[in-house]
């Protein structure tokens, strides 16, 4: 099956198992296991209501689901949830960096999009916007580009003194507008350079110097933002090209 043929497929799928996809496909990035009830949780939805649409994507073969109840992507579940965060992320791209918005209004507004592009529309977008390999906030647009790119460190556990590169807001961070609005407007942007001034576990926060001055965030928030140490090859972030 090629990729533009699981693109076309995951266009197929209605707005809420779109969600519910890409809820996971956010979830279990990092390795960890989930259940129907934590998706829930995060979605604001009843845990029967995600049983039921994971029995249903179960059964089109996207998820599986172990003895525990773990929920697992498949091959086509990943496929087609990395679609789908592609289309979510090229439309990120479009209203940032064409249209204007901010962070976290892009995310909102993606999220009422990307069921509804076709795929020439789709195909004009990457064009159009340079090919990103990332969403806006660093993160890789699919499970390929994720295994050749680094995995970078949370910034919070860089020590007081040394200095990084913001590599990527991880997904998890996206989903905090919060947290996304005090990052932008403090330019806390992949490839900004910052130092770090102090960090504390018993404080629970850690300060740094940035391209707009000082920043301070809880230890659990800077967890969610990671860096490179040092300088970063400026190649590892995108730039839309300059209208024609």
């Amino acid at each position: 099956m090629t990729t533009m043929h699981r693109r076309h497929e995951s266009h197929d799928l209605s707005a809420a198992a779109q969600e519910y996809l890409l809820t996971l496909r956010v979830m279990a990035g990092d390795g960890s296991h989930v259940k129907a009830a934590q998706v829930a949780r995060r979605m604001g939805v009843t845990t029967q209501a995600a049983s039921e649409m994971f029995r249903r994507l179960g059964a089109d073969g996207l998820v599986n689901q172990s003895d525990g109840r773990e929920l697992v992507l498949t091959a086509a579940g990943r496929a087609a949830a990395d679609a789908i965060f592609r289309r979510h992320a090229l439309l990120e791209w479009l209203l940032t960096a064409v249209v204007g918005l901010g962070w976290a209004e892009s995310d909102e507004e993606a999220g009422r999009l990307q069921g509804a592009i076709s795929p020439r529309v789709e195909a004009r977008l990457d064009e159009m916007l340079g090919h990103p390999e990332t969403c806006p906030h660093g993160n890789p647009i699919d499970a390929e580009t994720a295994r050749r790119r680094p995995a970078g460190t949370p910034l919070s556990r860089v020590e007081g003194g040394q200095q990084a590169t913001i590599y990527r807001i991880t997904e998890e961070a996206e989903e905090d507008a919060g947290l996304l609005s005090y990052l932008e407007a403090r330019a806390l942007t992949p490839g900004a350079h910052v130092t770090v001034l102090a960090r504390s576990e018993s404080l629970d926060s850690l300060t740094l110097e940035g391209p707009r001055g000082r920043a301070t965030l809880g230890l659990r928030p800077a967890s969610l933002v990671h860096v490179l140490l040092g300088e970063a090859d400026p190649g590892l972030f995108h730039h839309v090209p300059a209208a024609r």
